[in-house]
């Protein structure tokens, strides 16, 4: 039995999933994916890792087709629902998946799949047979392939078990303490990582309640919150910034019972990029939390993380998370010096089995010892560890020394005048890389000499090349965050 049925049998009243329309309890979700499960197998005894596709709005639905596709021994494969047809068309080509099932919602996008050779579509409502046995499913099992672009090529998809989902889902509970008395507010998109384990898998794991909105919207959020019942958030850096947009034109009255109802919340989890402290520290302002900052990929779930007792550090994501093996590596060797950069690499059985047909890739991201390269650089720094950014793209190799885009963006936040940057490496020859930023200004125009001489004095460890770009010399396909015509480059 896989184990979260078990725990759902368990607290078969407690609130499950709460949506707008209705609540719905976990035996409602035993029974609903029940009968999922027994119209995808179709008289057969086992699906035998079947890939069932499905695009469905985040809600009980989703939750229920999830769960019959795992207790029948498929493997779940959820699809965005904002990509168009011919990137729905890679995923279901690339999985070969048996079946595709929708909502009516998706019904005009799906349309063109109804023609496709062994490719069965059924719509999410005539999903109806009688729940039969349902077949033993092992840990060892494939049970989901969510794709990932990664920096290069077509998007890889990352396959987990039963086993890795297990793993990452119990390394979270223990970590942040889960229990059935949590709610969480789930605005997340259902085909990345972040909403699927961390803010779906690991609530329903214990008997709390995953609450949802038809549609991210700032005020509703709030709304919501105002209710009561939520005592766990997570989200991405960005809606953190429009919330402390939205928050700002409340009243004054309105802003203290923000505050005082936030205050009480257990946790508050940023994650999925990189949170400006700027954000952290506003953040803080409005709520009197202290955002929860952790590191994960599709690949490996969540590994390192800040602790939920204890301090959490700005700008580091913290230490590793239970059952998980974290270490940087440099070149030929593992970095035991604090302050010495390193990729980040991880091992342990939250880590994903391979990458859907292709082994090559899947052989190239590990190690001969089998730690998972994760491509991120890092420092240690008085035990957490600290992000310096992506190898290829978010550190900048310039004149030997190497430099991460990520802190020079954060430095540069906080100069007067600018409102947001962003940092990468052009090409050059004498420095192998110079650094460009992109700056978008409060007004229109920044006095670069001072910006300049500034920075330099912000970053003494960084030996900052003197040299100049202009919007127009910068190539459109080098940074696409230049898009502004207020946007300058500098150094």
């Amino acid at each position: 039995m896989i184990e979260f049925i078990a725990s759902a049998m368990k607290h078969e009243n407690n609130v499950a999933i709460r949506t707008s329309e209705a609540d719905f309890t976990y035996k409602d979700l035993l029974e609903r994916s029940g009968q999922i499960a027994a119209s995808l197998l179709n008289g057969r005894e086992h699906l035998n890792e079947a890939r069932i596709a499905f695009i469905i709005n985040p809600g009980f639905e989703y939750v229920a087709m999830q769960w019959g596709i795992w207790r029948a021994g498929g493997i779940a494969v959820p699809l965005c629902v904002k990509h168009p047809f011919l990137s729905l068309k890679y995923v279901i080509e690339d999985t070969s998946a048996e079946q595709l099932i929708y909502t009516d919602d998706y019904h005009e996008l799906i349309s063109p799949f109804k023609s496709f050779e062994n490719l069965r579509v059924s719509n999410y409502q005539n999903l109806h047979e009688d729940a039969a046995d349902l077949p033993q499913v092992d840990a060892d099992q494939r049970a989901m392939i969510l794709y990932t672009s990664g920096t290069t090529g077509k998007p890889k998809g990352v396959v987990s078990t039963h086993c890795n989902l297990k793993s990452q889902v119990n390394s979270l509970v223990e970590a942040w303490q889960w229990t059935s008395d949590d709610h969480i507010l789930n605005v997340l998109p259902l085909h990345h990582i972040h909403g699927i384990l961390n803010a779906t898998c690991c609530p329903l794991s214990v008997g709390a309640t995953v609450e949802f909105l038809p549609k991210f919207n700032p005020n509703t959020v709030f709304d919501v919150f105002m209710k009561g019942d939520v005592n766990i958030f997570m989200a991405v850096p960005t809606i953190y910034f429009k919330l402390v947009t939205v928050w700002k034109t409340f009243s004054d009255e309105q802003k203290s019972e923000v505050k005082d109802r936030l205050s009480q919340f257990r946790f508050m989890v940023s994650g999925s990029a990189a949170l400006p402290v700027s954000v952290l520290e506003e953040w803080r302002g409005i709520s009197d939390q202290t955002l929860l900052e952790r590191y994960g990929m599709t690949e490996i779930g969540m590994a390192i993380s800040n602790p939920l007792i204890g301090e959490r550090r700005p700008g580091y994501i913290g230490q590793a998370l239970p059952g998980v093996g974290a270490r940087l590596y440099d070149e030929s060797a593992e970095v035991k010096e604090e302050g010495v950069s390193g990729e980040i690499q991880i091992k342990g059985d939250t880590v994903f089995k391979e990458y859907w047909k292709k082994p090559e890739a899947t052989e190239e991201s590990f190690t001969e010892d089998g730690w998972f390269r994760t491509g991120d650089t890092a420092v240690i720094e008085n035990g957490y560890f600290r992000i310096l950014g992506r190898n290829s793209v978010d550190i900048i190799k310039s004149g030997g020394y190497k430099i991460s885009a990520l802190e020079i963006e954060e430095v540069l936040r906080k100069y007067p005048g600018i409102k947001d940057c962003g940092v990468v490496g052009i090409p050059d020859e004498e420095w192998g890389e110079i650094i460009g930023g992109g700056l978008v200004a409060e007004k229109d125009e920044i006095d670069l000499e001072k910006l300049n001489s500034w920075l330099r004095e912000q970053l003494p460890n960084y030996k900052i090349p003197r040299k100049y770009l202009f919007l127009d010399d910068l190539p459109r396909n080098v940074m696409g965050k230049v898009t502004k015509k207020e946007l300058k480059t500098l150094f």
